[in-house]
């Protein structure tokens, strides 16, 4: 079918009378007696086993790594999948679903005044959408053109040390990505070009102009200021604490911590925005997001996976990974010369963590090789050599009950193995 240039403009401005109608209007503990998702009674074929990774050949990991994208980003509650098997018994507008489920979280966040949400196909899906929102706002001929930037600004500035593979999501508008480091060259680099400037809130610490300063001299410009903060929950209130800051536009990852859909996202920020950033998303057509769906069954789940991450006590969770981690400790330290110690990142995984440290003339094994074995063990687990650290480094808040207990036997086992 031909492209309809005329009914696709049209059907832009209409997006955007919804949206803005909805987004400038005003402002437990998991796991006991979860509700389940509906049995499938009598299911034939694929899947007929209880085990659809045996029947593919694929083999499930212990993840003592965290919410790494790579290994299936974290487990739904059961909850969350009730409501997601709801949500896709019927038809529903998805535009009218977005900008409706939108207002529920911007209520659930107590977001300020001004600010709103959209659920997006993940965090990286949140930043390429919120970036052609603020290049195009509601111009449908934009909208249409990108990446190809004739008429709009085209530079977003980031510090040298927030780089990293996700701004390829960036890139991919079109614009040109220029790089500082200093107050100074901020300040120099502004100009009537600059369409935005961006911070990777998990490098906060390496960068010269931190999360505070960022936004002040953004807005001193009248610039819009982005963060990228995926993985930035546990603390829970990181959820609203960058909109309170003042950032136009904030990324989270719904399948993270959160444990919404693997796919889903958060889009926070300001109304204006945040509607821009869905006229140019799914499931609008001839648009650069048109690629990044997210249906209807992952906007309600993220809804439900939100309602449940708020009303957990994270105090009671910190501390049950925390003595998962010490339970592991207690056992791999009675091989002679191992040693852990334990830490929280500052910043992005806000979780216990553990380092694993052993003396190479008393155990022989690197830890290349130990990390190397435990992924070949049955079951397999996934424990990573430490990034900045001859050891390896592990957390425990995706670790189902239990499975400490074979962690620790396991590593044990090969620690001793490996001992002089």
């Amino acid at each position: 079918m031909l492209f309809d240039a005329d009914r696709n403009r049209r059907s832009f401005l209409t997006v955007l009378s919804a949206a803005l109608v909805g987004f400038l209007s005003p402002n437990r503990v998991l796991g006991k007696g979860a509700a389940t998702t509906p049995a499938l009674g009598g299911l034939t074929g694929f899947g007929s086993t209880g085990d659809v990774y045996a029947e593919l050949g694929v083999t499930p990991v212990i993840n003592g790594q965290g919410t790494m994208t790579m290994l299936g980003g974290s487990l739904m509650r059961p909850e969350v999948e009730a409501v997601m098997s709801l949500a896709g018994r019927h038809f529903v507008p998805i535009l009218e679903l977005e900008v409706a489920a939108g207002k529920r979280i911007a209520k659930m966040l107590n977001l300020p005044d001004g600010y709103g949400a959209i659920v997006t196909s993940g965090a990286a899906a949140a930043m390429q959408s919120g970036l052609a929102g603020i290049l195009t706002g509601d111009n449908p001929n934009f909208i249409e053109q990108l990446p190809d930037l004739t008429g709009m600004k085209s530079e977003v500035i980031i510090q040298e040390s927030h780089r990293n593979p996700f701004d390829h999501q960036l890139r991919a508008t079109g614009i040109k990505l220029v790089e500082i480091e200093t107050r100074e060259q901020l300040l120099n680099a502004i100009n009537p070009r600059t369409a935005m400037m961006h911070f990777s809130n998990f490098a906060d610490a390496v960068g010269a102009i931190k999360v505070n300063e960022w936004v002040h001299i953004a807005h001193a410009h009248n610039v819009p200021a982005f963060i990228d903060a995926a993985a930035d929950t546990p603390p829970v209130s990181h959820l609203w604490d960058y909109a309170q800051m003042g950032y136009d536009l904030i990324a989270f990852s719904g399948g993270k911590a959160i444990r919404g859909p693997q796919c889903a996202g958060l889009l926070v920020g300001r109304n204006d925005l945040v509607a821009y950033a869905l006229m140019n998303n799914s499931p609008n057509e001839n648009t650069l997001g048109r690629s990044q769906k997210v249906g209807k069954e992952e906007i309600v789940g993220m809804i439900k996976a939100l309602e449940i991450y708020l009303a957990e006590d994270h105090d009671a969770l910190n501390r049950e990974w925390q003595r998962r981690l010490e339970y592991i400790s207690g056992v791999i330290t009675r091989v002679p010369s191992v040693s852990t110690q334990f830490m929280v990142p500052d910043v992005a995984n806000h979780v216990p963590h553990m380092i694993i440290n052993w003396d190479p003339r008393r155990v022989s094994a690197s830890p290349a090789q130990i990390s190397t074995a435990l992924r070949q063990s049955k079951p397999s687990i996934v424990i990573e050599r430490a990034e900045q650290a001859d050891g390896l480094s592990m957390n425990s808040f995706m670790l189902q009950p239990g499975e400490e207990r074979i962690i620790a036997a396991r590593l044990a086992q090969l620690l001793q193995n490996h001992s002089a």
